[in-house]
């Protein structure tokens, strides 16, 4: 099997599960906790060596303030949840604005936890604006306009899975991501099932990967 090096997960479906199951929109992230060290294990299993996790966006941050708290919450559980594991962590995201969870700090350069291990990157109050705010006319080089974004300890994404339905990258890695196959899974994201991943896996088999060439 061909297995990808960097797998993206977007996490889609919280809101709206949490409105499904009779709970305010803000309840369904805490749901969603468990399924990010479900889909670590079972990364590391087939052997993934990168992941990168969609916490949340700037834009994001227009939300409602008591879903904003929510969200926050649950991305600091969910990084604690994988500073447990062996990994090479990092968070990336605007750590300037106020929306940046205090306890994610120390993780802005990567860390090995527990002898190391797979990479695991966690997107926090990431937007495409802020990670390409540094580049000042790189040229046409790819490798220089990679040595400027703000996420350059992000390699290149070879398969985006996103759970919920929708058909959009939301902002999701522009650069890393440009060349990335994309799997949607219409299942919302607190229900996911260890086969949706597997789906993810088997479909991948089947693209042609030629990176435009």
């Amino acid at each position: 099997m061909r297995i990808p090096k960097h797998i993206g997960i977007i996490p889609d479906g919280n809101r709206r599960w949490a409105q499904g199951a009779g709970m305010p929109k803000q309840d369904g992230y805490t749901h969603g906790l468990a399924p990010g060290v479900e889909v670590l294990h079972l990364a590391r299993q087939a052997g993934v060596e990168e992941i990168t996790y969609y916490g949340f966006t700037t834009d994001n941050c227009r939300r409602p303030a008591e879903q904003v708290a929510a969200f926050s919450r649950a991305c600091v559980e969910a990084v604690e949840r994988i500073a447990a594991e062996p990994v090479s962590l990092l968070v990336a995201g605007d750590d300037r604005a106020a929306a940046f969870p205090e306890p994610l700090r120390q993780y802005r350069t990567r860390t090995d936890l527990n002898g190391g291990g797979i990479r695991v990157n966690f997107l926090v109050n990431y937007g495409w604006e802020w990670d390409l705010a540094d580049l000042d006319r790189p040229g046409s080089s790819r490798r220089k306009i990679t040595e400027s974004l703000r996420s350059r300890d992000i390699s290149r994404v070879d398969l985006v899975i996103r759970w919920g339905g929708m058909r959009r990258l939301s902002g999701f890695l522009p650069v890393q991501a440009v060349y990335a196959d994309f799997y949607v899974v219409d299942r919302l994201w607190p229900d996911f099932q260890p086969e949706d991943f597997a789906a993810a896996l088997a479909w991948y088999q089947k693209q042609d990967v030629t990176r435009g060439g």
